[in-house]
């Protein structure tokens, strides 16, 4: 990936940092999605909800059910998944579902949407014919449906821009016996949104998320899309003391601060701004529905299944999975989740 990207640089000129995490993370020969397994938990590079155990599936199936019934019990209905990954939340969520409604889960097509080749096997051999797996939406007819999204848009690829006191430049990536940042000129209008800062300070801009969510309309007819990752709303996010912006990689479990270093061997993220995924939402048809932390969020999908572990001496191991996934101190205000609605269809009126 190094040689590929150093290669590019020589002979065309420094790149966009959105271009160069795209490569870094989703070559489909070198870049680190595409890569070696197990990526994901304890022996992996991080560690996600999923990761904690089977309720977070099982939690996140009940809010499924409750759509469904919603939306008037459908015979055919669709739960579209992008980032599975090796496919562990489906697994985990299409385990949980006949428990809970076997009318739902009878009529319910699990897909995934997954680009990368060496992903999709990975799918395929944990998951079998119980999900159907493309490369894009589109390949889907249309259904009625809901999103789910598990940390999926800190990995969106970023623009990097950095302040001079009195405006803002893009910052790429250049190549002299190694990577290095340089200034690409004026940031333009990847800063229409970005308050004055101090020169020096430094923070990710995304761009295109509108066309992003309107990819997967058609394959929804609608309704819902839940996003679940780690960000901030856009006042938080541009405060004055983030001055080297949210631009991380892990490895191991182990955060680094330099993202062009080794690329396609580690992950790379940015956290996400959840003001411009509204504005996205809005701007493509939508209507946010909630905005809260996960903790808040699975606590009030829970509430019947905490009542039918009373007296019951077999939940320690899910209450500890539990409070993993809800507590202030552990996942439950790290993440947020934001689920939205596109009423274009009768089913969602």
């Amino acid at each position: 990936m190094s040689e590929r990207l150093a290669r590019e640089i020589r002979e065309n000129g420094p790149l966009g940092f959105d271009r160069f995490m795209a490569a870094a993370l989703y070559d489909p020969q070198h870049g680190y999605y595409a890569g070696r397994r197990g990526q994901v938990g304890r022996a992996g590079d991080f560690f996600t909800s999923v990761s904690v155990g089977p309720l977070f599936g099982h939690l996140l199936a009940r809010h499924l059910v409750a759509f469904w019934e919603e939306i008037g019990r459908p015979e055919r209905w669709r739960i579209l998944e992008v980032g599975a990954h090796e496919g562990q939340l489906a697994a985990d969520i299409l385990a949980a579902l006949p428990e809970l409604d076997a009318t739902a889960a009878g009529a319910v097509e699990h897909a995934i949407v997954e680009p990368l080749p060496s992903l999709a096997a990975a799918q395929r051999e944990r998951l079998g014919e119980r999900v159907t797996i493309v490369g894009a939406p589109g390949d889907l007819d249309p259904l009625p449906g809901m999103l789910i999204a598990n940390e999926v848009l800190d990995a969106l690829p970023c623009h990097l821009v950095e302040s001079t006191g009195d405006g803002w430049i893009e910052l790429g990536v250049g190549f002299d016996d190694g990577f290095q940042w340089v200034p690409l000129g004026p940031a333009g209008e990847l800063a229409e949104n970005l308050p004055r800062r101090p020169a020096g300070y430094r923070t990710e801009v995304r761009r295109g998320l509108d066309e992003f969510l309107r990819g997967f309309l058609p394959a929804l007819a609608p309704c819902r899309m839940l996003w679940i990752d780690y960000g901030y709303e856009r006042d938080d996010y541009y405060a004055e003391g983030r001055v080297e912006g949210t631009l991380r990689t892990f490895s191991r479990h182990r955060a680094g601060d330099d993202p062009l270093d080794a690329p396609g061997s580690r992950d790379i993220s940015a956290h996400v701004d959840f003001t411009s995924l509204r504005e996205a939402t809005e701007a493509s048809g939508g209507e946010v529905m909630r905005f809260e932390n996960q903790g808040r969020f699975l606590t009030k999908i829970a509430r019947p299944w905490l009542l039918s572990l009373e007296g019951r001496t077999d939940a320690a191991r899910s209450l500890r999975q539990f409070q993993t996934l809800t507590h202030p101190g552990q996942l439950g205000s790290r993440f947020h989740v934001m689920e939205a609605a596109w009423r274009t269809a009768p089913l969602c009126e």
